[in-house]
């Protein structure tokens, strides 16, 4: 099985999405997305042609990414979360999904996606 090529980014800090970005671009990924918000996220991944998604856990506004990773479940879109907190941050249905821990590194980017895949 390949890695994943096509990856949404969901991450509410402007500096850390800009990174990952920069990651995917040197790994050979390809961009499906970059949002900052629960209803952006959800409408790419409605829209299709994602392979793969990193989500921040916590959003502006107290927000969590757990509805994008149910849709992303629903789908069958593999994904890992990213956090700079411990496992008890993430909610019990999707505590044996993937964790990147910040501070990311292009090497854990890396390994997280080829897990995924």
């Amino acid at each position: 099985m390949s890695s994943p090529q096509n990856i949404l980014i969901v991450e509410d800090e402007p500096l850390i999405a800009m990174m990952l970005e920069d990651f995917l671009d040197v790994l050979g990924k390809k961009l499906a997305g970059s949002v900052d918000n629960i209803a952006d996220a959800l409408q790419l991944v409605e829209a299709g042609g994602i392979d793969a998604a990193i989500l921040d856990v916590n959003l502006r506004g107290g927000e969590k990414s757990f509805p994008i990773a149910d849709a992303l479940a629903r789908n069958g879109i593999p994904f890992v979360f990213a956090s700079g907190g411990t496992s008890e941050s993430i909610s019990e249905a999707h505590r044996d999904r993937a964790t990147l821990a910040k501070p990311f590194t292009m090497d854990g980017v890396a390994k997280a996606l080829d897990a995924l895949g």
